[in-house]
């Protein structure tokens, strides 16, 4: 029902070439994960033991547990394969002229669309991806996603206000987390709501940029920032 994609290799091709192990290892990592997208969609998250992963995968439950120590390593390992799917789904869209809240939206949607199948085990995913006991790739997860809103910002015109340029991305970073959390447990059709939300927080961030050339506007979103910045501090501590 899901497949993944690991460098365009395809289940079945390592064991008639003879291909090297590293590829082998691949292939039996995306089977895996495969196997377990489709038991959590079909028996939910909780039922799913990784003795059924690895049954349905046609891998022993020793190599399974080789591969991902358990169900959460699966989901964590699924979470920063969909942050590269955004970045492939939002960056081509950015294009130089579109307007703040043009390109804050795209972003937003990218997210949603990309969780968007995963919604039966939506808190699970935003747990595993906000796990601060896997620091170091949450380190490369939230430079990948800045690097997003950075292209964001910097392809908009008019140009936001320099005094809050730098910092916006960080921001907008913010905004996306809460967007993904209330999506998690958001029972409307076709998470309906989620997508309103998108359009109006990417019309109310494009505005607060226009209003942060006042003082007591800017200072808030300083606080904003700083806020933000000591709880990245505290989740590598």
């Amino acid at each position: 029902m899901f497949k993944t994609c690991y460098a365009g290799l395809h289940p079945g091709d390592g064991e008639e070439m003879m291909e090297p192990k590293t590829t082998k290892s691949a292939l039996t990592r995306a089977r895996i994960q495969d196997a377990a997208l489709t038991l959590f969609s079909r028996e939910g998250f909780h039922r799913t033991t990784m003795r059924a992963i690895a049954a349905e995968a046609g891998v022993s439950p020793g190599n399974a547990y080789y591969h991902f120590a358990s169900k959460e390593d699966l989901v964590q390992e699924l979470a920063r394969g969909l942050i590269d799917e955004q970045l492939r789904a939002a960056r081509p869209l950015l294009l130089s002229g579109n307007n703040l809240q043009d390109n804050i939206r795209i972003v937003l949607d990218a997210a949603v669309d990309v969780v968007t199948p995963f919604h039966d085990f939506g808190s699970v995913l935003i747990r595993a991806a906000m796990n601060p006991d896997t620091a170091a790739t949450a380190d490369v997860t939230r430079a990948k996603e800045f690097s997003l809103w950075r292209q964001a910002v910097a392809a908009s015109l008019p140009r936001p206000p320099l005094a809050i340029r730098g910092d916006l991305p960080e921001l907008l970073w913010l905004v996306q987390r809460g967007l993904i959390i209330f999506w998690a447990y958001d029972s409307s059709p076709d998470t309906a709501r989620s997508r309103r939300l998108a359009a109006n927080a990417a019309a109310l961030m494009a505005r607060l940029a226009v209003l942060s050339r006042l003082p007591v506007v800017r200072h808030i979103v300083d606080d904003v920032i700083g806020v933000v910045r000591n709880v990245q501090r505290d989740e590598t501590t």
